[in-house]
């Protein structure tokens, strides 16, 4: 049974393992991304969070998808080139994943539990949908991939200020 976002093991972009209690105490903004996507420039404003709040707390998650029209089909480390020569990104990347389906990943499938999308619906509609996590370990919020990043800065910076 899963309490927390503390409880998961997920697989960083090299392929290594990552206990997700190493950022325990952070304020988390877990997102699932893709490189050739109408909203991949989200990248840019995620980044921008990031470097903000980084020091404050926030650690920007991110965890690449292939499911919505194929729009991430590079290999981990494809992606992590594309990441960083196009948007300079520095939060922590993630080994790609499903986070739909008979595949999806534990991770997701908790996210999804926790925090339902419109209408109780727990899929994923598409890339970069938004989960924002308290220091608890806990979901606060669920975002649309069409909320741009900066929307989400006032309710960030209220769970930055709870220590």
């Amino acid at each position: 049974m899963y309490n927390s976002v503390y409880d998961f093991e997920v697989t960083d972009i090299t392929g290594k393992a990552i206990n997700l209690s190493r950022y325990k105490g952070n304020v988390l903004l877990i997102v699932n991304t893709a490189s050739k996507c109408g909203f991949t420039p989200q990248y840019e404003g995620l980044e921008q969070l990031y470097q903000k709040y980084a020091a404050q707390g926030l650690v920007i998650l991110g965890f690449p998808c292939n499911q919505f029209g194929s729009q991430e089909p590079g290999d981990n480390e494809q992606i992590n080139q594309f990441c960083q020569l196009n948007y300079g990104v520095s939060f922590p990347m993630f080994a790609k994943i499903a986070v739909n389906g008979t595949d999806t990943h534990p991770l997701y499938q908790w996210l999804k539990q926790q925090a339902p999308g419109l209408l109780g619906s727990q899929a994923i509609k598409w890339n970069f949908t938004k989960f924002l996590i308290g220091r608890d370990g806990n979901v606060v919020a669920r975002y649309a991939p069409a909320t741009k990043p900066t929307a989400l800065e006032k309710q960030l910076t209220e769970l930055l200020a709870v220590k």
